[in-house]
This record gives structure tokens, C-alpha cells and sequence, in this order.
């Protein structure tokens, strides 16, 4: 039995670009993995009756069929090396679903992880890499525990610069996000019926390259154009994120497609009071969680 820590993440920095032929989006993003996830444990087992791969969840609503992308990225890696073992998955759920966080894709990459351990390491990589690759545009960036800089779909991944490394790990997070998701197929499908959200990629590469090689803190990269489709529909989302501009001098983000968003904190920022808003204002079940960038 292995078990592997799931992270959730946030984009510091998303641009979408455009809309590719094949009717996915092309993208350039900053994204840094918390110190905050999900644990997906997996154990092999006798040969039998039965599906080859089965998965329990702790997470309300969260489903557990061929649907969930552990088993479908379980599926691939047997297909990927032959490899013909029956294993259990169990899902302890703590990313939010609808969130912009990543969750699903995490849980895929942690699949392949656990997997690849309990058949000895059958897929080297850069091959562990190109399964990923296949499973959805986000699922690459968690095969490396650091922040990255993601390109085209999501499957060209590139290391931060060293010192623009250095001035993300390590700094407080507070996630927060509504009751209500956000389906990312809804808001990619409305930016393409606008049309006018678009950054063009050499802009936003340009933005992230004079980023890096700046001096600049973290705070100054952060972006995101998905969020006009989100907040025209979703007003909660920019009345809050005002408030709390306003009233504690932050610079809260929306992360990925929604709905979840971040703040980045200084080491000495006391949150009680903007927790307490966060709760003031979309009631007790918002979801509220700090963590760290890995």
C-alpha cells in the first residue's frame, strides 16, 4: 500500500490566448502547489471478480465511477506498461470541487505516482509525464513540486527562474471560495462566445519573462482573464474581492476558472478579521483554508 499527498494549486498568473482548431484554449500561467491537498492512498490486491480498479471517496458528492480521473488515469497507466494488478483507491477529499484549484488533476498525477510505485517503477518520467499529459491540460504541472511556467494547453511546463522561485515558496496563502462552483468547460465555452477576454501570447509571455527576471514581488505578477466571464455571472466573487482590496490592502485573485480565490499574506498578517469577512459575507459554508507555496 502507497500513499501520496494530492496538492492543490493556485495560478498566480493566467493569461488564456486563444482558442486552438481542436477546441481547446492555449494558455500561459504562473502556478505554485500548496502545501494544502487531498491524500489518495492505493493498495494492490489479489487477482478476482470484479473491475480492476475501484475507488472510495470521503468527499460528498465526489463520484467514485470511470468518471473520476484517478480511474481513468489508472486505466491509462495499464494500458501505458501492460501492467494488470488490481489495486483500491481511497480519495481523502480536502480540495474543494469547482474551484479552480486543480483537485481533479492532482488526484490523476497521484494515481500515476502510486501506481508507477507499487509496479516497481515501470515508467520512467519523462513517460509518467507523457501519460499525464493525455489525462487533461493541468494534470503535467503537478509532476514537479515547485512552481512552474505552463504554455499551450497546459502541457508545456517550465521551471521558474531561480530567484523568482525563491520569492514564492514558502509565502502564506489564504484560500477561499463560495458555496457555489464554477464549471471550467462553461467559462472556457464563454470566453469563446465573447471573444474579448483574449491576451495575446506574446504579451503574457512577455509579461511572465520581465517578471522573472526582475526584482519584483510575487504580488506584482498576479493576473487572471477568465475572471470577467466569472464575475459578470458570479457578482459575489468581485464585491468581495473589492471589500477586501479596500478594507485590508490585499490583492485577492481569483484562481483558474473559479471559483475559488487567494490572497497572498505577509508573515505578520493576522486573518481573523478577514476570515471573519469572508464568512460576513458568503456565509458560513464558504470554504476558508491557509496554506503555503511549495
Amino acid at each position: 500500500m502507497v500513499t501520496v499527498f494530492s496538492p492543490a494549486k493556485i495560478n498566480l498568473f493566467l493569461a488564456v490566448t486563444g482558442r486552438r482548431a481542436d477546441g481547446y484554449h492555449d494558455l500561459v500561467s504562473v502556478v505554485a502547489q500548496l502545501d494544502f491537498g487531498d491524500d489518495l492512498a492505493a493498495k494492490a490486491h489479489e487477482r478476482g471478480a470484479g473491475p480492476q480498479f475501484t475507488l472510495e471517496c470521503d468527499g460528498a458528492g465526489v463520484p467514485v465511477d470511470d468518471t473520476n480521473l484517478v480511474i481513468k488515469a489508472a486505466r491509462s497507466f495499464a494500458l501505458a506498461t501492460g501492467w494488470n494488478e488490481r489495486v483500491a483507491f481511497k480519495l481523502a477529499k480536502r480540495i474543494p470541487p469547482g474551484a479552480g484549484l486543480g483537485g481533479g488533476s492532482s488526484n490523476a498525477v497521484a494515481a500515476l505516482r502510486a501506481l508507477n510505485h507499487l509496479a516497481g517503477g515501470r515508467l520512467a518520467e519523462d513517460k509518467l509525464g507523457g501519460v499525464a499529459a493525455t489525462l487533461g491540460s493541468d494534470c503535467a504541472l503537478f509532476l514537479n513540486p515547485a512552481p512552474v511556467v505552463i504554455c499551450g494547453r497546459g502541457e508545456r511546463v517550465e521551471p521558474l527562474a531561480g530567484a523568482a522561485l525563491g520569492r514564492l515558496r514558502g509565502r502564506r496563502v489564504l484560500l477561499f471560495k463560495p458555496s457555489f462552483a464554477i464549471s471550467t468547460a462553461w467559462a472556457y465555452g464563454r470566453m469563446a462566445v465573447r471573444g474579448t477576454d483574449y491576451l495575446a501570447s506574446a504579451e503574457a509571455e512577455a509579461r511572465v519573462a520581465a517578471w522573472q527576471q526582475g526584482g519584483a514581488p510575487a504580488g506584482e505578477i498576479l493576473f487572471n482573464n477568465m475572471e470577467g466571464v466569472a464575475f459578470d455571472k458570479f457578482v459575489a466573487l468581485p464585491v468581495l474581492l473589492g471589500k477586501i482590496r479596500t478594507e485590508f490592502g490585499l490583492a485577492p485573485r481569483m484562481s483558474g476558472s473559479g471559483s475559488a480565490c487567494f490572497a497572498l499574506l505577509s508573515d505578520d498578517f493576522v486573518t481573523a478579521p478577514l476570515v471573519e469577512r469572508i464568512r460576513h459575507d458568503w456565509g458560513p459554508a464558504a470554504f476558508v483554508k491557509e496554506a503555503r507555496i511549495i
